[in-house]
């Protein structure tokens, strides 16, 4: 399976994007996940909900929702451009930031289930021993959720390499910009003679899926099998 030099590029922008997102909504998937595990409080059940929103809402209409509220010419995104020149609409980082929303709830539910299969217990002796709030959290709380967090970011990373709705509506189709795997074959698909392209690049689309769901739960076993 040969690639064109643009479909390289597509397939590269893919990865960059994909890493970029799962590294950005990474710690705020752990500390969301750390606040539901461990934490009652009034409206947790509304919290829940909204954090998972973005697995049930159309992906074009959470583009459409970025694309209001980070746009350049009005809203938060107008004022990031006009004062720091931050711009992410029709631009790569916009790309990162819709894929890192979309598919924030992947790793937020994955730690959460490490952290509520694990014994609170274990923080409690470890205070009652003396260990101080950010020591229980680096020898306890954050071993016990690796697992989880490595799950969670690898099902991510898959996830966002197959997000097509929110990226072409927030960035458009931009090649070597915003033109990832998703978008490649939609364009193949729309341009005459581009069913091998399309084939092509699906075929990789699907192998790469394939792969990272694998090793997805691959961790999960591992993990299962070290606390059982």
């Amino acid at each position: 399976m040969s690639l064109s030099d643009a479909e390289i590029q597509a397939l590269l922008l893919s990865l960059r994007v994909s890493s970029a997102a799962v590294i950005a909504a990474l710690p705020f998937a752990f500390a969301a996940a750390l606040l539901l595990a461990r934490r009652n409080f009034p409206g947790k059940v509304l919290v829940d909900a909204v954090l998972h929103a973005p697995l049930v809402l159309p992906p074009v209409a959470m583009g459409y929702l970025l694309l209001v509220v980070f746009g350049t010419r009005a809203g938060l995104g107008g004022f990031l451009f006009q004062n720091f020149g931050i711009r992410f609409v029709f631009n790569w980082t916009g790309a990162v930031l819709a894929a890192a929303i979309l598919t924030f709830p992947f790793q937020m539910r994955a730690i959460r289930l490490s952290l509520e299969s694990v014994d609170a217990g274990l923080g409690d002796a470890a205070r009652t021993l003396g260990a101080k709030a950010f020591d229980r959290f680096r020898n306890v709380t954050l071993p016990l959720a690796l697992p989880g967090v490595a799950a969670g970011a690898i099902t991510a990373f898959a996830a966002s390499l197959g997000e097509f709705g929110a990226i072409i509506t927030f960035v458009s189709n931009i090649p070597g910009q915003t033109r990832t795997l998703p978008l490649a074959i939609y364009t193949a698909l729309q341009t005459p003679g581009g069913e091998a392209a399309a084939a092509r690049l699906a075929t990789l689309s699907i192998l790469l899926a394939v792969v990272f769901m694998a090793m997805a739960e691959f961790v999960q076993r591992r993990a299962r099998a070290r606390f059982t």
